[in-house]
């Protein structure tokens, strides 16, 4: 990149009222990268594989294609926000520039919360993986304890967040190299995963209409438990906004961020439909009640064999590496976004991006931190993290709808997008802008609910039954929720404003004037 180029940028940037002060080296396979890695087609339908099918039987995989088109209208309008916002912390950037400062910090709130228990939750599934290639890392115990399982999950994951950490602090280059190199070989092996599984077909595509009597008994009938499957598939496609929240440190981010969001989307359903899809016609027995127990896991070692089942068990663990690796590096930029916005506690110490290493330190260690705290949860009350864990998705899905609500809204007034946007070359929706907003709109909502909705099931599926367990995802949500709300509201929005130590000279008042909506 030349000098030239990186001024022009830096300029950019300037107009949003901040300095450049983090290291803009990502090229375009590493923002594509970044966006993969975070909704990583080989962790999620490993590590959820089970739930939806126990719950849907084959028929489940119809859930895919309906959440990809519902987060396609989605990463359409974020890929347009990008075009726009190449900005560190996109959610709160863009809800601040769509709706107001309490909407932007609700957003922000929202999605660094929920990014820390994800954190958390991509740590643990090593547990579903490592131990099956090799009973040495069955650390804790010998597996078949009470609470040998939790326990060893706490402990490698523990291990991984310490890696996870250690490199972010390093530097955004050490991170990109590492999470390229990592989807690169994840991308390889889904493909090889993919043509083995065909080539062990033993049935045909009839068998996606099989329920194999899931919902009986249900109110809802079978719909009602096609709605419960369907959290699987909503659990793996998320995070594409990960390429633009590294926007500051991509280079020409207004047209690498929008790109690399729809590739990281479309390329995601493509590779996991067609995993899961030949691997529910290539399992010996579909009838196997260790299909709902095993999931994906089982379906490869019964498909491939021990040896070659277990080769592509370590793509899988390699894939948790790096998917936790590019959460880990979104909830750094959430922070570091808010935090020089004097948006959270301590900001101007949050916010300090280290002279060598060109990235923010503290925040990196404080979320690495408190993602192994919640870790510990896991070791003798795994149902309470079970709930946290789903909850964190709910969080991210509310996030998402606080940008494209306030984005419709304007939309509807004329005011979105620029009208300049596409003189300048900028991705732009055009025509297709407003169904798309509406349907992205409507999809949010319709699944949030699907998403909160106290099933038993879901929340409390096992022994000790209890009220708040069943009822968890909406009383943490609402203790997060109201209880951020009413913190910002008394405490931290008398705060609000760009820091004196991150703005960009006599700019940045007027480019902070979102702030004081």
């Amino acid at each position: 990149m030349t000098t030239t180029a990186a001024d022009d940028h830096s300029d950019d940037l300037a107009e949003f009222g901040y300095k450049q002060e983090l290291d803009r080296s990502i090229g375009k396979f590493a923002s594509f990268a970044a966006g993969v890695s975070y909704i990583s087609i080989l962790t999620g339908t490993f590590q959820l594989f089970y739930f939806g099918f126990a719950f849907g039987g084959p028929a489940y995989w119809w859930t895919w294609p309906m959440v990809f088109v519902g987060q396609l209208m989605v990463a359409l309008s974020f890929a347009e926000l990008a075009a726009n916002f190449p900005v560190a912390g996109s959610i709160y950037n863009w809800a601040k520039r769509m709706g107001s400062a309490t909407v932007a910090w609700l957003g922000g709130w929202m999605m660094l919360t929920a990014s820390i228990v994800t954190i958390a939750a991509v740590a643990v599934a090593l547990q579903i993986t490592l131990p099956q290639i090799w009973s040495g890392f069955q650390i804790y115990g010998d597996g078949s304890g009470k609470y040998d399982a939790a326990a060893n999950a706490v402990i490698l994951g523990t291990v991984l967040i310490t890696f996870t950490t250690v490199v972010n602090a390093l530097g955004v280059k050490l991170m990109a190299r590492i999470n390229s190199t990592g989807v690169f070989i994840e991308l390889i092996a889904a493909v090889l995963l993919i043509i083995l599984l065909a080539a062990n077909i033993t049935r045909g595509p009839d068998v996606l209409f099989d329920t194999q009597g899931k919902g009986e008994g249900h109110d809802w009938g079978y719909f009602g438990a096609f709605l419960t499957a369907a959290l699987a598939s909503a659990y793996v496609m998320y995070g594409f906004d990960t390429a633009s929240s590294l926007g500051e440190e991509t280079k020409d981010p207004r047209r690498t961020a929008p790109v690399a969001i729809m590739r990281a989307v479309i390329a995601s359903f493509l590779l996991g439909g067609l995993i899961l899809l030949f691997a529910i016609l290539s399992v010996g027995d579909i009838n196997s009640p260790q299909i709902d127990t095993g999931g994906l896991q089982f379906v490869i070692l019964d498909v491939l064999g021990e040896t070659v089942g277990k080769v592509f068990l370590a793509c899988v663990a390699i894939a948790i590496t790096v998917c936790c690796l590019a959460v880990h590096t979104a909830t750094i930029r959430m922070a570091f976004a808010m935090a020089r916005d004097n948006n959270l506690p301590a900001g101007e110490r949050i916010a300090t991006v280290h002279p060598k290493t060109k990235t923010p330190i503290v925040p990196a260690v404080v979320t690495g931190l408190l993602a192994i705290l919640i870790l510990v949860v896991n070791i003798r009350q795994p149902q309470i993290f079970t709930v946290i864990t789903s909850i964190a998705i709910i969080m991210i899905y509310i996030a998402y709808l606080l940008v494209t609500v306030p984005m419709l809204r304007k939309r509807l007034r004329g005011e979105w997008p620029p009208k300049d946007a596409k003189q300048r070359g900028y991705f732009t929706l055009g025509k297709w802008g407003l169904p798309i907003n509406v349907i992205a709109v409507g999809w949010g909502t319709f699944m949030s609910i699907n998403l909160l909705w106290p099933r038993k099931d879901v929340y409390n599926a096992v022994a000790p039954f209890h009220w708040y367990l069943q009822y968890g995802a909406i009383l943490f949500i609402g203790v997060v929720f109201f209880g951020g709300l009413a913190y910002y509201w008394f405490v931290q929005r008398h705060k609000t404003g760009v820091l004196e130590s991150h703005a960009a000279g006599p700019r940045a008042e007027a480019a902070a004037d979102p702030l004081q909506a």
